[in-house]
């Protein structure tokens, strides 16, 4: 469609950028009349951006937002490709505010760089959950919206995911985020998709476990020890993963987010 009708602006998910990159066809396609590109639902990993800017020359930004903010809260500016940081939401769009909290109380405002959990306030904002004070109470707090979500800051005010609160993997005491995982693990040329979470460890507590789709023509000539190695040589030896799984498929919500907690059911129903 966008060959055929010369698209200027593209709005999708990052599955969906990843199934163009890796195209295979994909130089048949005049994609040079894009301008304006976002992606939002679930991480866009660096690399896909990279590769998308390369083959279209258009620009491809990230955004931020949940159904509870309706939905956008942030995006990187599109008018500048020098105010695009690559790897970050962007910055509150017009009316919003947002910072970062520690994750222990919620109420201490972190400073730059300093990780914590991000929280947001705006119009947009809803106002409750539907029969469910509860949850409510604890997502609504003096205003402000917490997120779930793990987030920092840098010294211009761009806003960068760390990962969900509730994936973090404790390995040995030591924090994991398996976004910083799967962005190492884009980088290897033999990788389409990557998906990483924490299995149970005896020893450790918590292990890092890698699930890979590979490029075409790269099935079989890729073993688990050299993707373990290449992550290794990237990152702290305690956040590679100690597992490697090959898969031809993830599961994946309707707009292209991995659905981890099927994966971790998947590995409880093999007890």
């Amino acid at each position: 469609a966008i060959n055929k009708h010369k698209a200027t602006a593209f709005c999708s998910v990052p599955t969906m950028y990843v199934a163009l990159i890796n195209r295979p066809d994909i130089n048949k396609y005049d994609l040079t009349t894009l301008r304006a590109c976002i992606s939002g639902a679930a991480p866009l990993p660096v690399e896909v951006q990279k590769k998308f800017e390369q083959i279209t020359g258009g620009r491809l930004v990230e955004g931020y937002g949940l159904t509870e903010t309706s939905p956008v809260t942030h995006v990187n500016p599109l008018d500048d490709p020098k105010k695009n940081r690559p790897g970050s939401i962007g910055i509150p769009v017009s009316d919003t505010e947002a910072k970062i909290v520690d994750l222990e109380t919620g109420t201490r405002d972190l400073k730059t760089d300093e990780v914590g959990e991000l929280v947001i306030k705006g119009p947009q904002v809803m106002q409750g959950y539907w029969n469910q004070p509860d949850e409510t109470k604890m997502t609504l707090r003096n205003g402000w919206l917490y997120s779930g979500d793990i987030a920092k800051t840098d010294e211009d005010g761009y806003f960068y995911i760390v990962d969900r609160k509730k994936d973090m993997i404790d390995v040995s005491g030591l924090k994991v985020w398996p976004r910083e995982v799967e962005e190492v693990l884009y980088e290897h040329p033999a990788v389409k998709e990557a998906a990483v979470l924490g299995v149970r460890d005896p020893y450790r507590g918590e292990t890092v476990k890698a699930y890979v789709i590979l490029k075409p023509g790269y099935e079989g000539k890729v073993t688990q020890e050299e993707i373990i190695k290449f992550c290794k040589e990237k990152i702290a030896s305690y956040k590679a993963p100690r597992l490697v799984e090959f898969r031809t498929s993830l599961p994946m919500t309707l707009v292209g987010k991995i659905l981890r907690r099927t994966l971790r059911e998947e590995l409880e129903s093999k007890k």
